[in-house]
């Protein structure tokens, strides 16, 4: 099959996967995102995954929001946010529309990939009926789909797409071969064909639900560990000697994936009749962590005397992680939410956010250089470890009795340390 691919959707996932393809294959990268699109063209990665010699050598790439250009692809590559809503309940507006979409541009034959995190049987159970509606095309006889979850780490630079072996599947043997070789043409880690779509679905997302789990428990002793005055950091050094010692940080547990994918499989779980324990178990407790290490930072103010109404904090950070421009769903803002329901002022710095972004999506302002800083903070909230950061004097900026709560371990002179 000679491929001529669109990936729809360039965020994170989409665009390293357009520009690897790109270096290769005819390539449409296609976004709703005008100004994204219009950003592109000019090599701009507002992302920061690809820089502008990377996105020049994928010589047979082209960037559009013209649906009408999609017609003349074969291979289509779905890879747009699965994010939840207020409810913790799985969100797949993005990835329908998505699919109505792909389904008006198809013709027979074709092939449709979804790469986007979902609970197992969601591509075929609720995209590939949107996709013959929309077409007016029969699954498996007229096109036919596959899976293949995406891997991206935001913000890595060593762990990258071609880096990274990937799991692959198809809605036929023989589909699934061909997805497999096209994948691997690119893979440089090689890949994992998985016997069905449903298996390759469940693989991604317990992937992120087995590591949320993992550092809920270690959020869950750094709260033991607290009570007891000792320190966390130096108990899991001491565990870490042993081979077969997990090593997990305690911290916040926000983003697109780790956050968000254990609430799709819980999600499926619960339609099914099975009320999940550990899974939920963990989400409920990472999920309060921003507001469990401000209320610490609030305790130790208040043993050394600081009034509490009208103190000035500041917080360090506001991405999900950290050396990334990625804000979604950071639990940094339960953090600063928690500050102010104390009533506490506070200064958000973070060099690597969007303040217009960041303004959109939570409406709150932020500076983002240290000329904006000012001195006098009765309390510091270290809460991403951003590569400035470890070079931030923030001895400049304390108050006297300021108290630091250091949540990633940046200062060995914190007060305390999550």
């Amino acid at each position: 099959m000679d491929h001529k691919i669109a990936i729809i959707g360039l965020g994170y996932v989409g665009l390293p996967l357009a520009v690897e393809f790109g270096k290769i294959y005819p390539v449409i990268g296609f976004d709703i995102n005008e100004k994204r699109i219009g950003e592109l063209k000019n090599s701009i990665d507002r992302t920061r995954e690809m820089e502008p010699d990377e996105l020049a050598d994928a010589v047979h790439l082209t960037y559009t929001s013209d649906e009408s250009l999609l017609t003349s692809c074969n291979t289509y590559i779905v890879t747009v946010p699965t994010p939840i809503n207020t409810y913790n309940r799985p969100d797949i507006t993005f990835l329908i529309k998505a699919s109505e979409t792909v389904g008006r541009s198809l013709s027979k034959g074709d092939i449709v990939i979804y790469e986007s995190t979902v609970y197992p049987g969601a591509t075929e159970e609720d995209c590939v009926p949107v996709i013959e509606k929309a077409s007016g095309l029969t699954y498996n006889v007229d096109f036919f789909c596959g899976y293949s979850p995406e891997r991206i780490n935001p913000g890595d630079k060593k762990h990258r797409l071609p880096t990274i072996r990937k799991v692959t599947s198809g809605s036929t043997p023989e589909i699934a071969e061909v997805i497999d070789r096209l994948y691997g043409s690119i893979i440089k880690a090689g890949t994992h064909l998985a016997p069905s779509i449903k298996v390759a679905e469940a693989a991604k997302v317990i992937e992120n639900a087995q590591r949320d789990i993992n550092i809920g428990f270690i959020n869950e002793l750094a709260m033991i560990f607290a009570r007891m005055n000792i320190s966390t950091k130096d108990v899991l050094e001491a565990a870490a000697t042993k081979w077969n010692f997990l090593s997990f940080q305690p911290g916040l547990v926000g983003g697109h994936c780790i956050g968000v994918d254990p609430y799709y499989l819980t999600h499926k779980a619960e339609s099914l009749g099975y009320i999940p324990q550990i899974i939920l178990a963990g989400r409920r407790l990472n999920d309060g962590m921003g507001r469990y290490v401000a209320t610490q930072l609030i305790k130790m103010m208040v043993k050394k005397a600081h009034r509490i109404t009208d103190a000035n904090v500041l917080v360090l950070g506001i991405t999900f992680k950290e050396n990334c421009p990625d804000i979604r769903n950071s639990k940094v803002i339960d953090i600063i939410r928690q500050l102010k329901d104390f009533a506490c002022n506070i200064d958000i710095f973070d060099p690597h956010a969007d303040p217009d972004e960041v303004r959109h999506e939570y409406g709150i302002d932020i500076v983002t250089t240290e000329a904006d800083l000012k001195p006098g903070y009765e309390g510091i909230m270290v809460a991403v470890c951003h590569d400035e950061f470890k070079d931030l004097d923030i001895s400049k900026y304390k108050a006297d009795g300021c108290v630091v709560y250091d949540v990633k371990h940046v200062y060995d002179s914190s007060d305390e340390y999550l």
